[in-house]
């Protein structure tokens, strides 16, 4: 059963008390000494703790609409206790062999207190703990014998945290921008590029993605591995019927690594966009009461928020110099926009990109500079059986017999060559980890 149904009504009444603030703070505190102790924590203790938060604190505890004169007369910890306790973030537990009653965090309100940890302290950032774990869990998996698929569902559930980590990471970039522009003065954008963008993003979390290698560090190892494992027909079998799934669950953690590469290249061309865009604010705010573009700017928004806009107008046309070399140059202040035929004729205009042919595609991949046509061939001799060579029969186990293959078609199509291919149409045969059609190579006779 799912815990929000047992989570009770009056539990939500927490985000709309006065005294929230304050009964989140006794939620973490009661939940820090939760974690150390051996049993329960007993009522007794709860209050005592309560008590010296308060000592510390000075909490001004407001009245809740539901409480009476009665409840008022109350120590400032026994209300937050019994407030806690009656709308279910806390749970009392009655001992009758002890004569004591026990408090503890039923299960959906830990889940809250440990979000409510996260976004009041700085724990060890997300990067390096995710990627270390997929590390671990897939050789682990790699090596024990012990160890069953789950371990790869390990891996695969700390790929995706790690994707969620760095997109929540591009996603709040928007905020500095927002309070990047809101500076007004040199001194202010200075400090929120050093105080702000510098300590929360560049030393705490893009600093770790790109100097101290905790993502590049493991990622070639991790690929190696997914590899190594994908390619081990062996170790396969071995697994028996989970063989399926070992190797879906290994192409989705390779395609979430892949995932993670090109979060990490948006997240560098925001960070070079906050860059410039830090370096253009410091240029203007410095040169906005010298430069002419800066006055205009400063003109226009005057104008804006000016009721009488008119003799306004008519007082800065008679004070503006238009005699200005800059005001007279080509370089107009308002671009004529063109006509809409012009930019369709423009845009039938683009050069029509050629598709490239066999022959590039192969240049393009080196593929066919790392085999002779000699060694072509005898990877075709190799397996030919009364002079035909049928892909039915053909076991593909590594990545270097994939290409000969490749290439020994793409060799048996051409005139010269000492063979001639057939192939049958909608038929697609699996090696492993390798797809290809069906095929036949034949030899050729001789004229």
């Amino acid at each position: 059963m799912q815990l929000q149904y047992e989570i009770p009504d009056s539990f939500w009444s927490l985000f709309r008390s006065v005294n929230r603030e304050v009964y989140i703070e006794a939620l973490l505190c009661i939940h820090e000494e939760y974690q150390y102790s051996n049993y329960f924590l007993t009522k007794e203790v709860c209050i005592q703790i309560l008590g010296d938060l308060n000592a510390k604190n000075r909490f001004q505890l407001l009245r809740e609409e539901n409480e009476t004169d009665y409840d008022m007369l109350e120590t400032t910890a026994s209300r937050i206790l019994r407030w806690l306790v009656k709308n279910g973030w806390l749970k009392k537990i009655e001992d009758y062999s002890e004569m004591t009653t026990n408090i503890v965090i039923p299960d959906y309100a830990a889940i809250f207190i440990e979000a409510f940890e996260r976004l009041t302290s700085e724990e060890l950032e997300e990067t390096e703990i995710y990627i270390q774990n997929v590390y671990a869990t897939l050789f682990s998996f790699k090596n024990d014998s012990r160890v069953n698929v789950n371990m790869l569902r390990t891996a695969l559930i700390n790929t995706r945290k790690l994707n969620k980590a760095l997109q929540d990471m591009l996603h709040n970039m928007d905020k500095f921008f927002e309070r990047l522009l809101n500076q007004e003065s040199y001194e202010q954008l200075l400090k929120e590029h050093l105080d702000g963008y510098v300590e929360e993003v560049v030393k705490k979390k893009y600093h770790i993605l790109k100097t101290s290698d905790n993502f590049y560090i493991y990622k070639m190892d991790i690929k190696k591995c997914l590899r190594e494992m994908r390619e081990n027909e062996e170790w396969l079998e071995a697994s028996g019927d989970a063989k399926e799934d070992i190797l879906e669950l290994l192409d989705m953690i390779e395609r979430g690594f892949d995932h993670i590469e090109y979060r990490i290249a948006n997240i560098d061309r925001e960070h070079s966009k906050y860059v410039r865009a830090t370096v253009t604010r410091m240029n203007y705010l410095l040169s906005e009461e010298s430069d002419t573009k800066g006055l205009i700017v400063q003109l226009l928004n005057k104008l804006s928020v000016q009721k009488n806009l008119q003799s306004m107008l008519e007082a800065v046309s008679r004070k503006m110099n238009l005699s200005c070399f800059e005001m007279l140059s080509e370089k107009s202040l308002y671009k004529r926009r063109k006509q809409r035929k012009d930019f369709i004729q423009e845009m039938g205009e683009e050069e029509e990109i050629q598709d490239l042919n066999r022959e590039d595609v192969l240049k393009l991949n080196k593929i066919q500079m790392r085999y002779s046509r000699q060694e072509i061939e005898d990877f075709i001799e190799s397996h030919i059986e009364n002079d035909i060579l049928d892909t039915e029969r053909l076991h593909i186990g590594t990545e270097s017999d994939f290409e000969k293959l490749i290439l020994a078609y793409d060799y048996s199509m051409r005139r010269n060559s000492k063979y001639k291919v057939l192939s049958e149409e909608g038929k697609i045969l699996q090696s492993g980890a390798y797809k290809y059609p069906s095929l036949k190579f034949v030899r050729r006779r001789s004229k």
